[in-house]
C-alpha cells in the first residue's frame, strides 16, 4: 500500500486552496452560485450541465464541509433546500475569476479554436 511521505496536515497553502476549490466541478459550482446567489438543488444541477447527481451531491458536501457553500433547509413538505456561497466562498470568487480571465487570454494565444469567456465569469471585480 502507498504511504504518503508527508502527513496530510503539513501542506502548502496552495495545495489546500486547490483541494478546496480546485477540480472541474467545485470551481463551476462556486461560479454559478456566485452569479445566481441562491439556488435550489435542481436549479443548480440545471445550470451545471452534464453533471451527475452523485458528483454534484458529493461536491456540495465537500464545499459545505470546507465552509465555502451554505445549505439552508426549510421545514416544509416537500422539503425545500437552498444553496448559497458563504462569506468564505464569496472571497474565492475574485481568485477564480482571475484564473478564468488569465486562461481565456492565454488560451487564445495557444489554441486555434475560438474560446470566449464563459458567462459565469463575466463579473466586474
Amino acid at each position: 500500500m502507498y504511504e504518503h511521505k508527508l502527513e496530510k496536515d503539513i501542506r502548502c497553502p496552495l495545495e489546500y486552496g486547490l483541494e478546496v476549490f480546485g477540480g472541474k466541478w467545485k470551481s463551476r459550482i462556486i461560479c454559478v452560485l456566485g452569479q445566481q446567489q441562491v439556488l435550489r438543488y435542481s436549479a443548480l444541477k440545471k445550470e451545471m450541465v452534464n453533471i451527475t447527481d452523485a458528483v454534484l451531491a458529493a461536491a456540495l458536501k465537500e464545499l459545505i464541509a470546507d465552509g465555502i457553500v451554505t445549505r439552508k433547509q426549510y421545514p416544509e413538505i416537500p422539503p425545500k433546500v437552498e444553496y448559497a456561497l458563504s462569506a468564505k466562498g464569496q472571497s474565492v470568487l475574485p481568485i477564480l475569476i482571475g484564473i478564468c480571465h488569465w486562461a481565456g487570454l492565454t488560451e487564445k494565444e495557444n489554441c486555434p479554436r475560438d474560446i470566449k469567456l464563459c458567462e459565469k465569469c463575466d463579473y466586474n471585480i
